[in-house]
């Protein structure tokens, strides 16, 4: 379970906010990289906050910044917790950003990162519908500003084998055991597990191709796959196994996040044939 907000190594020692303007000016910035977490506030089924998403973007990397020491020049820009949540809206709760309001809000944050003297910025996304937006616009902004930008998502590294089915793997996209598991760690009070409910997608049988995610994708949104505002079986959820998610998932972003700050892009080329 985290403790308070604002408070830990994430928030105490590598919180970009809490430095004077003098203090950034005069970090160095060589192998500095800038972490801005980018979440939604989007309806989670009967049982789940709509801060989920934001949520566990802030408890990650609150878990993964335990990892690191004063030698790792890596921050944490305070917490974006609106996305483009539009397949939800209409739900009671959904508070989204239209695609050209997230991409310009980006823009504008990673546009102030280059003028403070940064040279890498990595946008954390925790919310699955930033997905696609966020890819385009990290091109966009290496292209504007010259940052090395990396783009990373919450899920990535999970190591769900051995915690939950094959199925929940597949299916369980939204608020299922896996999110209501991480959130059962980070802020148990915040679940109601009375109301949990099963609620899988079911693709047709002669299915071979079409996938919700990835692959060969359809577009969809919540009411087309949904009768509860999720996706998954989140009775299965425990706190036992976000402890064990929460801790796979922040050591593989603690590893990543330090290859970042040490990626140097003029390398690719050195060894191209001239």
């Amino acid at each position: 379970m985290i403790n308070e907000r604002y408070s830990g190594k994430a928030f105490n020692e590598k919180f970009l906010a809490r430095l004077t303007s003098k203090q950034v000016k005069e970090m160095d910035k060589e192998d500095a990289l800038v972490v801005l977490p980018i979440g939604a506030i989007e309806q989670h089924g009967p049982h789940m906050p709509v801060y989920t998403d934001a949520l566990i973007g802030e408890g990650l990397l609150a878990q993964t910044f335990e990892h690191f020491t004063n030698e790792h020049n890596i921050w944490m820009l305070p917490p974006l917790p609106y996305g483009k949540s539009t397949e939800h809206l209409g739900m009671a709760g959904t508070m989204t950003l239209s695609a050209s309001t997230l991409q310009a809000v980006v823009s504008d944050i990673a546009e102030s990162v280059k003028e403070s003297g940064f040279r890498r910025l990595v946008l954390f996304n925790s919310h699955g519908g930033n997905h696609d937006l966020l890819n385009m616009v990290s091109r966009e902004i290496r292209i504007q500003t010259g940052l090395m930008v990396f783009r990373l998502n919450s899920s990535e590294g999970h190591g769900l084998d051995g915690i939950v089915s094959e199925k929940e793997q597949k299916f369980g996209i939204h608020g299922g055991e896996v999110e209501t598991s991480m959130v059962l760690d980070f802020k148990p009070g915040w679940v109601d597990m009375k109301r949990s409910p099963i609620d899988f997608v079911e693709l047709p049988e002669d299915n071979q191709h079409l996938y919700l995610k990835g692959g060969c994708y359809f577009a969809w949104v919540m009411d087309d796959i949904s009768y509860t505002g999720m996706a998954g079986d989140a009775t299965k959820a425990t706190r036992e196994k976000g402890v064990k998610i929460n801790a796979r998932t922040s050591e593989f972003l603690a590893e990543v996040f330090q290859e970042m700050s040490r990626f140097e892009i003029e390398d690719l080329k050195k060894q191209a044939v001239r």
